[in-house]
This record gives structure tokens, C-alpha cells and sequence, in this order.
């Protein structure tokens, strides 16, 4: 408990947080009282070094097996956002440089992505049973961040919204064709087909792709959206536009310039696409040891530095970037609202570790929005700078007529 103990003195310098260790002896530290509080009681004794060793992953796996716990009113929310905000204090330590050090020397071969690979890393998370994801997404079964033009929005008019947003920055024509790269449950591919266009949407999850096609004979645009099951480089083919909504976290370190090359080469000469992406304010880094082996294996959020160099080096026009920097701390806010509802029903279809292990997702990723450098950008991209009307003008105008009507 004494390399512990040590770390947490310097670790808590705003807020309070006790701590009951393995032998029921109390620890505070911090000024007591002070928000954010939390109080952790530690069951196991072998916890002790190896929360020093790599606290982030080790607090998960403590809190996922029932080895950590929570007392006194506080929950692992109350402890995360202690930890939120306290971030930059724990990167100091000698310990967790080092270890801050050796992921950024290893996050290349952490997060290859080649083309198996990825499809067997999407399918770790996204096959988990579409009734799974129903007791928490919207009734359209969107899995990205949503659009809040007012924060009283529910999350079905927010996602509905977003979708809005995106068609209007499109300038989308009857008749055009749209190359969707990750589609989902099929939300975003229904929503282009109603607007007149004839969508390819690629998936590497069958599963998403039957639910996807069930809800698109549904909607009555069966005929309209064509559910192909490939990764993005094994396609052919030209597009008037390509659009990518929450694809791109899963590209994966060093594969940026081959997915803007593949988008670039997917369109016509006039062609316009649009991505939807979860990045970062910070300059590079690595993705976490928790997300990486239990949440999105192979992902990596990407800065805006690295993302933007890709795209010089690729010949590619940024036509138009927008940044949504609280709208995904809304949308897992009620994620997690819908989640604790069906808290349950999850546990009987998985068990009471899955249940921790995606609060402790859901939570740590929110914050991530609120006190990290986690933000949600929009970018419009083409081969030619006049593609799209150069004022933003057509956007807005496009937008309110269709909420209008």
C-alpha cells in the first residue's frame, strides 16, 4: 500500500478521495469534503502495486471483477470524475511517464489495422446482439454522436437532427449516388434514400447488415440502399458523394493516408464527401489500455494536426470543418440514462462484469468530452475547391427547410 498511497498524494489535488484498503484501514487524501468525492474500498491486496503499475487499467479490471468498490453514496462515476479532473497529476508521476512513454513508442503495433484484423475488431464490439443495443440507442439504432442543437432535445430528435445537418452540407440531388463507409443498423443509408439518393453502404458486421436491410424494406426504400458486406479497401467503384459517420475512429494509427486516398479515389472528379469523427484538441497520442483491450480494439482517435496532414498529403480539399464539442457528452449522457434503466435485462443477456465494464465505458467517455480533449469533427471534403457553394449559406438554408417542412 506504500507506492500507492505515495501516487495518490500527489495524484488528488482537487476534490477528496478515501480509500479502505484490503485490511479496512481508511486513507483520504485531498482536502476532505471537497467535491468530487469518492470513496473505494480495495478487497484484494494485490491490487496495491499493480493499480501503481497501470492504474487506468487495473482500476477497470478491479471495478469490472468486484475487487474495487464503491461506499458511502459515492459510485465509480463519482471516482472517474475525481479522476477527470485530476488527470494531469497522475501523467506527472515518474511511473506513469515511463509508462505514457513505452504506449507511444508501441501504439503502431497496439492498433494495426490491416484489413482481417479490422474486421475482426469491429465485430468484437458491434456484434453483441442488435437487442443489446436497443435497450440504450434511439429507435433508429444510431451508435454516434448526436446532433443537439438544444440540449433539451431528446436523443431521438437529436439523432434525428444530425442527420439533417449532414444531408444539408451534402448538397444532395435526387438521383445521386452515395457510397456509405460504415453504416450500422442502417440509419444514416434510410435517411440518404428518403432525400432522393441511391446508396451503397458497406458493413463488416452480417448481423448489422440484416437488421439493416430489414429496416430499410420497412421504411419502403429497400429498392434505394444496396447493404454490401466489405471493408472500405477491398471496394470499387465511383460515387457523386462518400460519407462516413463513426468509421473513422477505427482506421487505426498509420492507416489515415489510406483511408482519405480510398475516399478520394471513390469519388467523381465533382465528387463531395463527408466525414463524421470522433478527435482530439491535443496533439497525438495513444488510446488508452482499457478501450484497447476491452472496448475498441485497433481504434484511435485521431488530432486534428495528424488528421489534417493526411489530407494534404492525399490532394484533397477541406471544403468546409465544423467541431461539435459538448453534443457527445449529451448523447452518452442518455446512453447511460437507458442503460441503468435496462440495467437487468443487460445483466441476464451478458452478466454483472459487462454491466460494470460498460458503465465504466460509458462514464470514463463522457468525461473524456466534459474535462478531456475528446470532441466530435465534421469534415466536408472534395477533389475540387468549387464542389460545394463556397458560403456556408446553402447549408443553413437546406437545413431549416427541411426541419421546417
Amino acid at each position: 500500500m506504500r507506492l500507492l498511497d505515495r501516487m495518490l498524494r500527489r495524484f488528488v489535488a482537487t476534490g477528496s478521495l478515501t480509500v479502505i484498503d484490503a485490511e479496512g484501514v481508511r486513507h483520504d487524501y485531498g482536502t476532505a469534503g471537497d467535491a468530487p468525492r469518492a470513496v473505494m474500498r480495495i478487497h484484494d491486496r494485490g491490487l496495491y502495486r499493480s493499480l501503481v503499475l497501470n492504474p487506468e487499467l487495473r482500476l477497470a479490471e478491479g471495478y469490472m471483477d468486484g475487487a474495487v468498490t464503491f461506499e458511502e453514496g459515492t459510485t465509480v462515476k463519482d471516482f472517474l470524475t475525481l479522476f477527470s479532473h485530476n488527470r494531469a497529476g497522475l501523467a506527472k508521476s515518474f511511473s506513469q511517464g515511463l509508462l505514457r512513454r513505452f504506449w507511444k513508442a508501441m501504439r503502431r503495433r497496439h492498433q494495426r489495422n490491416d484489413v482481417s484484423r479490422a474486421k475482426r475488431q469491429a465485430r468484437h464490439h458491434y456484434d453483441l446482439g442488435t437487442d443489446f443495443y436497443r435497450l440504450f440507442l434511439d429507435e433508429d439504432l444510431n451508435y454516434s454522436c448526436a446532433y443537439f442543437a438544444r440540449p433539451e432535445l431528446s436523443l431521438e430528435e437529436a439523432q434525428r437532427a444530425k442527420h439533417r445537418h449532414a444531408i444539408a452540407k451534402l448538397a444532395l440531388e435526387p438521383g445521386m449516388s452515395v457510397l456509405e463507409i460504415g453504416g450500422g443498423w442502417g440509419a444514416f443509408a434510410i435517411h440518404l434514400a428518403r432525400a432522393g439518393a441511391r446508396v451503397t453502404s458497406l458493413n463488416v458486421s452480417p448481423e448489422q447488415i440484416a437488421v439493416a436491410r430489414e429496416r430499410a424494406a420497412a421504411a419502403g426504400v429497400g429498392n434505394r440502399v444496396t447493404f454490401v458486406e466489405q471493408d472500405y479497401r477491398e471496394f470499387e467503384g465511383r460515387f457523386d458523394r462518400v460519407v462516413s459517420v463513426g468509421m473513422m475512429e477505427h482506421v487505426g494509427i498509420g492507416y489515415l493516408d489510406a483511408f482519405f486516398a480510398r475516399v478520394r479515389d471513390l469519388l467523381t472528379p465533382r465528387g463531395v464527401a463527408f466525414i463524421h469523427a470522433i478527435g482530439r484538441m491535443s496533439p497525438p497520442g495513444t488510446t488508452g489500455p482499457f478501450y484497447r483491450k476491452y472496448i475498441f480494439p485497433g481504434g484511435y482517435v485521431p488530432a486534428l494536426s495528424e488528421t489534417f496532414a493526411a489530407l494534404e498529403r492525399q490532394g484533397l480539399w477541406v471544403a468546409d470543418t465544423e467541431i461539435l464539442r459538448l453534443h457527445y457528452a449529451y448523447t452518452l449522457r442518455e446512453w447511460q440514462r437507458r442503460f441503468e434503466a435496462n440495467r437487468a435485462r443487460i445483466a441476464e443477456m451478458h452478466d454483472e462484469r459487462f454491466c460494470r465494464m460498460w458503465e465504466f465505458y460509458l462514464y470514463a467517455t463522457e468525461l473524456g468530452f466534459i474535462d478531456g480533449s475528446n470532441m466530435v469533427f465534421q469534415l466536408l471534403l472534395a477533389r475540387e475547391r468549387d464542389a460545394v457553394p463556397i458560403t456556408r449559406d446553402y447549408m443553413i438554408d437546406a437545413e431549416r427547410a427541411v426541419a421546417s417542412g
